[in-house]
């Protein structure tokens, strides 16, 4: 048989996948890098806080390098084909990065969302173009993710895949963004990086970087106290699952997911959520942009590891990344008759936090626990999990 009749979809198929990486390539080089923006405070006048603002991507967030990765990773395992509709599970960033790279190539996208996801999110993945696929149990939304696939659906798996289609030696991931922007600075090589886990992709890719190019800098990852990604790391137990519920969305995982990897990180730094908003909220008194709970979080964990840098009489730097926007949070954690129903109060922290950047100390507010995590609503299922949601039985001056 002649080879050339034995696919006559091939030839089409593979000019399609070109033409698609062609897109891809041209929107990254069209994309500008996120901006590396210095605070400096007078308790710390030997350490240097830099912000790397993640937000400023079209998709709002850190996950559009994510997303941008997984299409590729799709695309060039032969998984991703003319006209198939794409499919993730994720109620945060992702989703929305994934919606917008979809309409980018003109493939229906859906997101599986738990019920109770915050509404912004899911206007912003429909006026993409995106279908949001609402559990109402967020225990079953990466079945309902399966179910799709087996449907025909691509599943991009951004908690299985993020790891491994991220191409961390390689050319602008976000390690080799930082570490390049601080070539002219007066401490080129940040004593701490800062990062949360919610795929574990991004702390895996710059643990790894830091390694490849022979960098004394340490990783960080901040997390909301109880987080499984903080019991897993401190036993080194991959089956750890999370003690108690967070509010804060895109970190604090239920349990361990496969992309975390516990060899690259060097110190784990819990938070509550009530820091993580107060810090939030601080940052925008600082740097003039609002920015989601997540920014808050690694703010705080950079304020304690500067308190410790300055007891130790150490100079440096440390980085930390603004992860996405904050105005999608406005219904929820930027909302105080929201935190007031959830039994959040912030105020403790936002004296302790001016206290830090003032002194250069750290005193820690004795934490209130929250009540009724889901996200959206009260009468809702008790958690929402792919929010960053969690149970234990569950799957200065600016320069």
């Amino acid at each position: 048989m002649d080879p050339t009749d034995a696919a006559p979809g091939f030839s089409e198929d593979r000019a399609w996948v070109r033409n698609a990486l062609a897109l891809l390539e041209q929107e990254a080089t069209r994309s500008a890098d996120t901006h590396l923006l210095r605070l400096d405070f007078p308790g710390f006048p030997d350490i240097a806080f830099y912000f790397k603002d993640e937000a400023t991507h079209p998709t709002g967030s850190l996950k559009h390098r994510l997303a941008r990765s997984l299409f590729l990773y799709a695309l060039c395992n032969g998984r991703l084909h003319p006209g198939q509709t794409v499919v993730d599970a994720s109620s945060g960033s992702t989703a929305i990065s994934e919606a917008w790279f979809a309409r980018l190539l003109g493939l229906p996208f859906i997101a599986v969302m738990p019920a109770c996801t915050a509404p912004q999110k899911i206007l912003d993945v429909q006026a993409l173009g995106g279908h949001c696929d609402l559990v109402d149990d967020p225990t079953q939304v990466h079945a309902r993710a399966a179910a799709h696939s087996a449907n025909g659906a691509c599943h991009l798996d951004q908690f299985g895949l993020a790891e491994r289609a991220t191409d961390w030696r390689g050319n602008n991931n976000i390690a080799e963004s930082i570490v390049g922007q601080l070539r002219r600075e007066p401490q080129p090589e940040p004593t701490w990086i800062v990062c949360g886990v919610g795929t574990g992709g991004t702390s895996a890719t710059i643990g790894r970087y830091l390694r490849y190019r022979r960098l004394d800098t340490r990783l960080c990852v901040a997390e909301p106290v109880g987080s499984s990604y903080v019991h897993g790391w401190r036993t080194r137990d991959r089956n750890a699952v999370a003690s108690q519920p967070t509010l804060i969305e895109g970190i604090g995982r239920p349990m361990v997911e496969p992309g975390f990897l516990f060899d690259v990180v060097d110190e784990v730094v819990e938070v509550a959520d009530a820091g993580s908003i107060a810090a939030a909220l601080q940052l925008e008194e600082l740097l003039g942009v609002r920015y989601g709970g997540s920014s808050g979080t690694n703010f705080v964990a950079c304020l304690q590891l500067a308190t410790a840098m300055r007891a130790r009489g150490e100079r440096g730097s440390i980085v930390s990344l603004l992860c996405d926007r904050g105005t999608r949070y406005q219904q929820t954690l930027f909302d105080p008759a929201w935190r007031a129903a959830r039994g959040v109060d912030i105020a403790p922290w936002r004296q302790a936090l001016a206290d830090s950047v003032a002194t250069g100390t750290w005193n820690r507010p004795t934490d209130t626990p929250a009540v009724l995590p889901c996200a959206t609503q009260t009468d809702e299922p008790a958690v929402c999990q792919e929010t960053g949601s969690q149970t234990p039985d569950a799957r200065g001056t600016t320069s």
